[in-house]
This record gives C-alpha cells, structure tokens and sequence, in this order.
C-alpha cells in the first residue's frame, strides 16, 4: 500500500488539489473528525468508486461544538486515522489545525435559515452555523468534485446540499446508508464513550426507530400518533435521557401533522455523557403504490 499523504494548510492542498485537476483526475472528499471507524471506511470505498482520488479531512472543528459539549474530549488518534485511510486507498489526508482554519481575526461565518430550525439545530444552537461553515472552507481548500456523508446525519448533509445550491458550489453531494452494529446501533466515534451496560442499552435507539416505520408503514399516517408510540418505547429504557424523537418532512426537517411522502424518523437520545443520533426514511407513496397494484 502506497504512503498516504498528508497536508497540513490551506496553500499546499490549493497547490495538490490544482495539480490534480490540472491532470484531469476526479478528486472526492470524505469530510470527517476523525477517529476513524466502519463507517467512514464505507463512505471511503464509496465515493473511490466515482473519483480518482480520495481526500480524507480530519478535524474537529470547534465552531459546531457548544460550550458545554465534547469538543475537548473528543476521541482523536491521528496515527489511526491515517491507517484507515492507507488500508482503503485514500491519496491523501487533509488535517489542518484550528489556527490555520480560524487564524487571528477570522470573522466569516454561514447561516442556513430554516433547514436548521429543528432536530438537532434546536437542541444545538449553532451547530450548523459551525457545520456550513467548516465544510465549504473544506471545499474551498480540497477543490472536490464530489463529497460523501452518512445518512445518520441527515440533517448535516441537507444543510451542505442547501448551502452547495445556494452558493453556486460545483461540488456533488453523496449521501451513504448509515453503517450499524449487529444489533443496528449506528456506527459512531462518540459510541467510544459508551459503558459496557449504556451500549448494551443503546441499541433501543434503532429498535425506536425500526417500530415508528413499521406503523407508517402499517397506514398511521398521523405524526401524533407515530411519536408517541415512539416515546413511550424509549422512555420506558432505563438510563435514557430523551432529547428529541420526532417525525419530519426528509427534505425540508420540518415537523409535520400529517405523515406523507419521504419521512425522516428521528431521534436524539443521551446515555449518561453520551449523545446519539439517528433516523430512518420511510417513503409512505412507495407503500401506497404498492398496495394499489
């Protein structure tokens, strides 16, 4: 296996990034925090299927972590990452550090109204303000034709989505299938914070989840009714910590009365220090569809 490389500002990866353009090669980029685990592996092989190259951006980025969150303990194992990286053929690892990305000064930051108003925008002022920002600064540094993110975080990829359309950025938006445990926990760095017993426990999530679809796929087509179920099953786990399970409209993340069309199933739920997130698409009109035939 070839060595990765590894950059670490923003002119050389301007200089590596042309370069490799200027050869006519097709360069992805797999956005990520780093340490490192399955399911980055998967967005990895995914998105060298449609590109030459495969850049990898480790950073944890400071602008989407609130004042009480993990940004400090948040798990980092450089040398680990790049082992990932080196064992799934990526070219080259873009990490810069947080005084090159926000220097002395820096005064611009990304507002996307509405698609960050619920879920995870309302529990998490902010955050997407972090998000959109960090990731077209990524852009603009690696110079992507492509970029890959995992549908476990829904929210993340239709902010990019909206913030790629509305400023003209010719960058393509993949999103992955969410990469899960054998017992369906969505695959996570912050799973590492997790007791033996909160992991054992975590699982409810997706089990959550799995029971809500179900129903709307059963005919419930009231939202009401399809949360409520759905709280009353998480609930009812010990040593959980609700902090939202809902249903909202998959493209807009808009709360909705009546379930049709593409629903997201969401939930954000914490295990001691420990904040998961996930979800579930369910297309109602594909059901519908088939029960007429």
């Amino acid at each position: 296996m070839k060595a990765v490389r590894v950059v670490r500002n923003v002119r050389d990866m301007h200089r590596v990034a042309d370069r490799m353009r200027m050869d006519g090669l097709r360069i992805g980029l797999v956005p990520t925090m780093g340490y490192l685990h399955e399911g980055h592996a998967s967005l990895m092989r995914q998105i060298g299927r449609v590109t030459d190259r495969t850049v990898v951006s480790v950073f944890v980025n400071p602008a989407q972590f609130g004042p009480d969150e993990d940004f400090k303990t948040y798990p980092r194992d450089f040398e680990r990452d790049l082992a990932m990286v080196r064992s799934e053929g990526g070219a080259l690892v873009y990490a810069p550090s947080a005084a090159e990305m926000y220097p002395d000064g820096y005064a611009t930051y990304l507002e996307v109204e509405r698609l960050a108003d619920h879920l995870c925008g309302a529990s998490r002022p902010g955050h997407f303000r972090g998000v959109a920002t960090v990731v077209t600064k990524l852009f603009s540094a690696v110079k992507p034709h492509a970029a890959i993110f995992g549908q476990k975080d829904a929210q993340q990829a239709g902010v990019v989505r909206r913030t790629v359309t509305d400023l003209n950025l010719d960058v393509e938006i993949m999103v992955a299938p969410t990469v899960r445990e054998a017992d369906g926990l969505a695959k996570s760095s912050r799973n590492r914070y997790l007791t033996p017993r909160q992991r054992r426990r975590a699982a409810v999530l997706f089990r959550v989840l799995q029971e809500g679809r179900d129903l709307v796929l059963a005919g419930e087509r009231r939202a009401s009714v399809v949360i409520d179920a759905m709280c009353r099953r998480v609930s009812g786990s010990p040593g959980v910590e609700v902090d939202y399970v809902t249903a909202v409209d998959a493209e807009a993340f808009r709360p909705v009365e009546e379930l049709g069309g593409r629903v997201l199933l969401a939930a954000a739920v914490r295990f001691g220090e420990s904040r998961l997130i996930d979800n579930i698409v369910v297309e109602t009109e594909r059901r519908a569809v088939q029960e007429i035939r």
